[in-house]
């Protein structure tokens, strides 16, 4: 009784992504409001895809904007693509700045020194490996003509190269994405995701500035909560960009998932316990075995069509991968476990202890702590 129970109630929250995603496929015109923005982008080694990444960036149609690499190791990998950049794109003021630094989150470390590098009024921060289309900044940083916008995030979907890592991309546009519609259906609260997030200035250092944040996991959520806790919201721009995930192996997906899921532990631990409603298909199972076969088969019906519904908002065309969603669930319900115990995570070969509050320490000597 208590799985059909969870049904019902994985279907009510299914029902809810699906018009999320009905409401996110009515595209805005495009703002007309282009302030000078500059680009920060901390890096560290080579991603996959990533010359493309940066140079979707470059080709951006929009009046005056900044690029600033962020590179904290010598010799770095990711130098080479951003020279070739620089010789390809002569007229873009493009930087690479030394942001060797000691912050737990070497990332925002770098992102702290970029910031005060910065030569434009309105930042936008992304990872190194977002591919973009041509009219990405007009339609993010045209949201910030608002003033009560404090910052302005986005969906992305991912690619991947294997089998493990096309799992894993087919995770993030089927379950990561609807629970993002979820929220901005329900509320305008801040959080904000990585792959994008334009914002002031002068918002940033209401804040305290991004040296606030350095010693976090969850740099995006911080940053999206403390900007909404200024009494702004946080806008959902229809722009939504791709993230390369290589060809990672089943370990490394491994790695990721469980590393996202205890970050979502410990800096909303009441929204990652009420995930348990939203792993509709593994209930879906339990409900079919406990005879309620009926409420099984019509609660995977609606979970279906809220993944093909989620595919479609987020700009992917892919219905034959639909019919993997149920074994990507069942994964998703291991991870999701996997993350309620233990306290350490890893990111980009580094292990890092995970404290109640979201905040980091080092596992490995703070020479090599630099993210």
């Amino acid at each position: 009784m208590i799985a059909a129970l969870l049904v019902i109630c994985g279907a009510v929250y299914n029902l809810l992504a699906i018009a999320g995603a009905l409401s996110f496929r009515k595209r805005r015109a495009v703002p007309n409001y282009r302030p000078a923005v500059s680009i920060l982008k901390a890096v560290r080694g080579r991603d996959a895809g990533f010359y493309e990444a940066i140079r979707s960036h470059a080709v951006q149609d929009y009046p005056e904007f900044e690029i600033l690499f962020g590179v904290s190791q010598v010799g770095d990998p990711a130098l080479l693509d951003i020279a070739r950049l620089t010789r390809e794109f002569p007229g873009i003021p493009i930087r690479v700045v030394d942001t060797t630094n000691d912050a737990p989150n070497g990332k925002v470390g770098s992102l702290e020194i970029l910031a005060r590098e910065a030569r434009h009024g309105v930042l936008l921060v992304n990872d190194g490996d977002i591919v973009a289309e041509p009219d990405y900044l007009a339609r993010v940083v045209g949201l910030l003509e608002d003033p009560q916008v404090g910052l302005v995030t986005g969906l992305y979907r991912a690619r991947g190269e294997s089998v493990a890592a096309k799992a894993e991309a087919l995770g993030i546009v089927t379950e990561f994405v609807p629970s993002v519609l979820v929220a901005r259906l329900l509320s305008s609260s801040g959080f904000a995701l990585g792959a994008t997030m334009a914002f002031r200035k002068a918002d940033l250092a209401a804040i305290g500035g991004f040296a606030s944040i350095r010693n976090y996991l969850a740099d995006d959520y911080q940053l999206g909560a403390r900007i909404a806790g200024l009494g702004k919201r946080v806008a959902m721009s229809d722009s939504v960009v791709v993230t390369n995930l290589g060809a990672g192996s089943w370990g490394d997906v491994w790695k990721h998932q469980v590393r996202w899921s205890r970050t979502i532990r410990v800096s909303r631990p009441a929204g990652y316990f009420g995930y348990i409603v939203t792993q509709a298909t593994f209930w879906c199972v339990v409900a079919a075995l406990s005879g309620y076969w009926r409420v099984a088969v019509v609660g995977e019906l609606v979970r279906l069509i809220a993944a093909l519904a989620a595919m479609s908002a987020a700009g992917e065309l892919g219905l034959f991968r639909v019919g993997l969603v149920p074994f990507r669930d069942l994964f998703g319900f291991v991870v999701w476990c996997g993350g309620m115990i233990g306290s350490t995570v890893e990111w980009r070969g580094l292990r890092f202890r995970l404290h109640r509050d979201g905040t980091i320490s080092a596992c490995t000597p703070r020479s090599q702590s630099q993210l």
